[in-house]
């Protein structure tokens, strides 16, 4: 109760929404690791086209889960718009995993599925922090009250 009063309306709303955030990406977490390993270790697909596949599966789950639940009570600028712009943040972050997960394997030779998994872990916490500032501030920006309107005299203009 104490810390709901510390908090007020704006620390609440931020911990309501980190929560969210922290449940979606959790959830978009486990399928973008579990698909990896299945297609990678499991169907045979190479390590960058199954993190590529991944990557689009998770993403696609991520918008719906933030626009419509994590960041749901900020401004509509547009489902297309918002959509537009949360691909493109998530294709910079998806080149940065995959670009992780190619150098592991092809410069570096690793083709064990846990080193390859260990960099495709750290490529996504790294993008991460970068999607929670960017979401809150450019695709799912904070609503702005209405302006108020014109301020009327009560009192009569003297001449």
């Amino acid at each position: 109760m104490r810390l709901r009063r510390r908090l007020g309306d704006g620390g609440r709303l931020l911990v309501r929404e980190l929560s969210a955030f922290g449940l979606v990406g959790a959830a978009c977490f486990a399928v973008d690791l579990g698909l990896f390993q299945l297609l990678y270790a499991a169907v045979g697909l190479g390590a960058v086209t199954s993190k590529l596949v991944a990557g689009l599966v998770a993403t696609t789950l991520a918008f719906l889960g933030h626009r419509f639940w994590s960041f749901s009570a900020r401004a509509r600028t547009g489902l297309r718009r918002e959509y537009v712009r949360f691909v493109l943040v998530n294709a910079t972050t998806m080149l940065l995993s995959l670009a992780v997960v190619g150098i592991v394997r092809y410069p570096l030779g690793q083709d064990s599925a846990l080193v390859l998994q260990l960099a495709n872990v750290a490529a996504i916490a790294a993008g991460t922090l970068l999607r929670w500032l960017v979401y809150r501030r450019w695709i799912f920006p904070a609503a702005t009250p209405a302006a108020p309107g014109p301020v009327l005299d009560a009192a009569p203009a003297r001449r």
